[in-house]
């Protein structure tokens, strides 16, 4: 055995060990929703941001402040309002005066955004102006005030809570600053068996379990490196690539009811999203190797996202998510 081969092994034990005691940590305070417990994990593992959905009640905000906890990452929270500034966002320049010359000198004071993890709680319940004030900085890891770049630190990871679009008081996120999303995960209510265990939790006035730190950002950043090492052979990545194309009306390959029912298909950016992700979710799953379910068990929350409907759509009532598993089986036996 080479010496490449066995530091790569240690790096994968240690991975899987420290994956083991996160999802320990989390399992003190969340009841079930695994698969979006997992699906947080591999958008801190890839590096990239996450949009999560779902109803008042559902534990987001909890969720998210939870697994700041257990990575030990700087952890900075922003509640998203009509009357949110961008410079609430980002920070902003200010005039200091030196008492002792009187000399007037620009400072910059960092926002929230200046953290390794930052949870933009009910962003769309924010107009789109304070909405784009993320754009740069999720894109570019930087950003830029009155022409002075501002690097943020690493890892940088946005996980944004919204409410559905359908409920009072909130505001569509733009297209552009949705495909700079990995992931839109859905959070659904719990089983009743789960319900029961979260209320016993909560009514028993024994305090909220303590979640201790079992990460560095350090090791978050070693972690990410070992998952784009992760082989991918070029049948699925041209699998993830067909899958994109696919949602595309124009395409040869698309289905009837894409082209009937989507207006905008998704990017490329989404097939580099199901490419990462998939390696990620192979690691959490104790393989090395990417195998087709990797990528379509993230598909729909990957895609979900990127398709704009049209009015016939929203008109017959049609569901984004089954669409998409539509396109899985022709893409997968066609």
């Amino acid at each position: 055995m080479t010496q490449p081969q066995e530091d790569t092994e240690l790096k994968v034990e240690r991975f899987h060990h420290g994956i083991r005691v996160i999802r320990a940590e989390l399992e003190k305070i969340i009841v079930g929703q695994h698969q979006v417990l997992d699906q947080l994990l591999i958008t801190v593992l890839i590096g990239g941001h996450c949009l999560i959905t779902g109803l008042p009640g559902t534990a987001k905000t909890l969720m998210v402040q939870s697994l700041a906890d257990a990575l030990g990452l700087d952890f900075k929270r922003v509640q998203f309002t009509p009357d949110l500034m961008p410079t609430d966002v980002t920070g902003t320049d200010i005039i200091d005066v030196d008492p002792a010359t009187g000399e007037r000198q620009w400072r910059f004071v960092p926002g929230p955004i200046f953290a390794n993890l930052l949870l933009a709680d009910e962003i769309n319940r924010t107009p789109p102006k304070t909405q784009s004030a993320l754009l740069e900085a999720m894109q570019e890891a930087h950003v830029t005030i009155r022409g002075q770049t501002h690097m943020l630190a690493q890892p940088f990871v946005v996980l944004a809570t919204q409410n559905p679009i359908e409920l009072e008081g909130t505001y569509p996120l733009p297209e552009a600053q949705l495909d700079r999303f990995i992931f839109n995960v859905m959070i659904d209510y719990l089983d009743a068996d789960e319900e029961v265990a979260v209320v016993e939790r909560n009514t028993l006035g024994l305090g909220m379990p303590k979640v201790n730190p079992c990460a560095t950002a350090e090791g978050i950043i070693e972690m990410q490196q070992l998952v784009r090492q992760v082989p991918i052979s070029d049948a699925m990545n041209r699998y993830a690539v067909n899958l994109v194309r696919a949602t595309r009306p124009l395409e040869p390959t698309a289905t009837e009811r894409v082209r009937q029912y989507v207006t905008y298909g998704a990017s490329v950016r989404a097939a580099i999203n199901l490419s990462l992700a998939a390696r990620a979710r192979a690691l959490l799953n104790g393989r090395y190797h990417v195998i087709e379910e990797d990528i379509s068990e993230l598909a729909a929350p990957i895609l979900r996202h990127r398709l704009q409907l049209n009015y016939l759509a929203e008109s017959d009532q049609v569901n984004v998510d089954d669409l998409i598993s539509d396109l899985l089986v022709q893409v997968r036996h066609g």
